[in-house]
């Protein structure tokens, strides 16, 4: 498939989202006479973004997901059990991104969770999270230097987030910021659920000389309640093989590198 090919596949697939988002379900013939090609090219484009978790293939066509979806944060405890294989995999490649003496700070989640657990072989790293599940896993390394921002708790994330968090991390300058993120959409940016968590996330993204995104690919083409940045705040992204080419070429025509995991 040639770039123009891609560009044309990528363009088509957000105007398919644009019109679900607007009138909430869409039918395959339609949608085939609309951007005048065949019935097999739509339906292959739905099958792809249902597996971006984006819409829901009906019988002639697809409908939109509830909107309250956007909003909705899932434990820690269920999202740990969520593309476990992929996270491992994300995890052990972007701490072999990591070097000796680095700056670091590990967002909130479980795919950087995944991160903390192969940092044993560093002896002189400093660590910042704002994750009470992260820091419980540096702890077992007695030559880390671990900081945590204090805040109040989210219990469903163990994370830290408000006004004391957001003060305490402009204090900080590090190397790498390995965010993860609920939902990764090319055009509209980085997004997750809790408002609050997106501010600090906001913030981290300012302070850090490197951004590297850590996050499985059923996040993309995925748009959540709260915004954290542009994708052009991105130096890296570390995901999976479920990555599709077009979105690959297209972020990396953005000038980002993209590692699969």
């Amino acid at each position: 498939m040639n770039s123009a090919s891609n560009r044309s596949t990528v363009s088509r697939r957000a105007r398919i989202l644009d019109e679900i988002d607007s009138r909430g379900q869409v039918s395959v013939a339609e949608l085939s006479r609309a951007f005048r090609v065949s019935e097999v090219t739509i339906r292959n484009d739905l099958a792809q973004l249902e597996k971006q978790h984006v819409l829901i293939r009906a019988r002639g066509g697809a409908i939109k997901i509830r909107l309250r979806n956007i909003g909705a944060d899932s434990p820690l405890s269920d999202k740990m059990r969520e593309h476990l294989i992929e996270k491992q995999q994300i995890g052990r490649a972007a701490a072999a991104l990591v070097s000796e003496g680095d700056t670091i700070i590990l967002d909130s989640g479980t795919t950087t969770a995944e991160i903390a657990k192969n940092l044993g072989g560093f002896s002189d790293l400093t660590i910042i999270t704002n994750a009470l599940n992260i820091a419980n896993i540096l702890a077992e390394n007695y030559e880390f230097n671990v900081f945590m921002p204090g805040g109040f708790l989210r219990k469903e994330s163990l994370s830290l987030v408000g006004a004391i968090a957001e003060e305490n991390f402009t204090r900080y300058y590090c190397d790498i910021l390995f965010l993860g993120v609920d939902g990764f959409d090319v055009k509209h940016g980085l997004s997750t659920p809790n408002m609050e968590e997106a501010h600090v996330n906001s913030i981290m993204t300012e302070i850090a000389k490197r951004v590297i995104v850590v996050t499985d690919s059923s996040k993309f083409f995925r748009r959540r309640f709260a915004f954290i940045a542009p994708v052009s705040k991105i130096d890296t992204l570390v995901t999976d093989s479920g990555l599709t080419v077009p979105d690959r070429l297209m972020l990396e025509k953005a000038g980002i590198e993209v590692i699969i995991a």
